[in-house]
């Protein structure tokens, strides 16, 4: 009886359980359509992939809920598409997306009429879900009120709000402009339009981010100064990392000269970091070396930790003598900054690999002396120091 009764009640959290998952409908996209449209009912797409943390919540905490359940079924027609399969891909592709998870709100012509990204609680989700429902908060509305007056800040900022919800800033840039446009250089510097500029303009080479790099003090006495320079970090930033992303040589070099015309150090220390990280993914090594001897001290010359990594890449994969040696001078430097293990390790090695035994003995010895003082494992420190004493 006892082992029926636990049958009974391992069965019993097994159905309650399934009762719980959300399992997603993979209805064939032109089927859906087809059904919206005979229905009139607006066409709801969720576009997911399986390793996407965010996309594996939505699931099992707000789609797998009853109340969501319901409400998407009475009100929608739905599909669910994983963006590394046929349908997804096309429809990720199709609709821009970048983001993961992105809800898709079509009418029966293929209009985007709504969009959502990201996760979201159960509450914020049915709210979005019935904001989705109102003519009057949907996108097509609201482009159609903004272009008919475009210089009304109210009517661009309903807008933009409510495209943000699900497209990527890139995709804010061309209402930005539009209403930017009608705003002469004296009005560009207030509050409200530096909002305007910071949450919407993504073209380094436009008329506003020229002018806020020419107009700084102004613009810092309406917003603040690190608010300033926070926009042209983001703004070199969504120039570069794509380039880098995507290991995409060819426009990278083009449009990191656009990014160093800046001429500010904090946007050059990012050029010259993406430099890096870019000639290592590539494995360029001799563009590694001419980045890091024209500007390692300039731009990196107080961080300890950046002076090691770069010393480690080449102990790695630089083997000329004369650049070895340079590398030997900033992880030298970044022990004056901080005296570390590793700092001291890397050095005896790179002295190791220009056959310099005393002086790799003498930081191997150091780098001992720390990790025991420490309590730290020397064994990568025991082997050389084996290797080095035979010589």
């Amino acid at each position: 009886m006892r082992f029926l009764f636990i049958a009974f009640l391992a069965v019993t959290f097994q159905t309650v359980i399934s009762q719980n998952q959300f399992v997603p409908v993979d209805i064939p996209y032109k089927t859906a359509l087809e059904t919206a449209k005979k229905e009139s009912k607006p066409l709801f797409v969720m576009l997911y992939a399986d390793w996407c943390p965010h996309c594996n919540l939505m699931k099992s905490e707000v789609l797998s809920d009853s109340a969501v359940k319901d409400f998407l079924n009475k009100n929608f027609i739905c599909t669910y598409k994983n963006i590394e399969k046929e349908e997804g891909i096309a429809l990720k592709n199709k609709f821009k997306t970048k983001s993961l998870p992105t809800f898709l709100f079509l009418d029966s012509n293929e209009n985007l009429i709504y969009a959502l990204k990201g996760e979201m609680k159960k509450a914020e989700f049915l709210n979005e879900l019935q904001y989705s429902l109102n003519p009057k908060m949907q996108l097509p509305y609201l482009e159609k009120e903004f272009m008919a007056d475009p210089s009304n800040s109210d009517k661009f900022f309903t807008y933009l709000n409510t495209l943000k919800k699900g497209k990527d800033r890139t995709e804010l840039s061309p209402a930005t402009h539009i209403y930017l446009n009608t705003q002469s250089d004296k009005q560009l510097i207030s509050e409200l339009n530096w909002r305007v500029i910071a949450n919407g303009v993504t073209d380094i080479k436009s008329r506003e981010f020229q002018f806020v790099l020419q107009h700084q003090k102004e613009f810092a006495a309406v917003a603040s100064q690190s608010r300033i320079d926070k926009k042209i970090e983001n703004i070199v930033n969504e120039l570069l990392r794509p380039l880098v992303d995507n290991l995409d040589t060819l426009s990278y070099y083009k449009q990191r000269e656009i990014a160093k015309s800046i001429r500010l150090q904090k946007t050059d220390s990012l050029v010259f970091k993406y430099d890096l990280t870019l000639a290592e993914r590539t494995e360029k090594w001799d563009f590694y070396k001419k980045v890091t001897l024209e500007d390692t001290q300039k731009l990196v010359w107080n961080d300890a930790s950046f002076l090691k990594e770069i010393g480690n890449t080449y102990f790695k994969h630089i083997n000329d003598t004369e650049s070895l040696k340079k590398a030997i001078f900033w992880v030298n430097h970044s022990l004056e900054l901080n005296d570390s293990y590793d700092g001291n390790l890397l050095e005896a090695k790179l002295y190791n690999k220009i056959k310099d035994k005393k002086k790799a003995l003498e930081y191997a010895k150091k780098a001992k002396t720390i990790a025991k003082e420490m309590g730290w494992d020397s064994k990568e420190t025991d082997i050389l120091l084996a290797e080095l004493n035979k010589k």
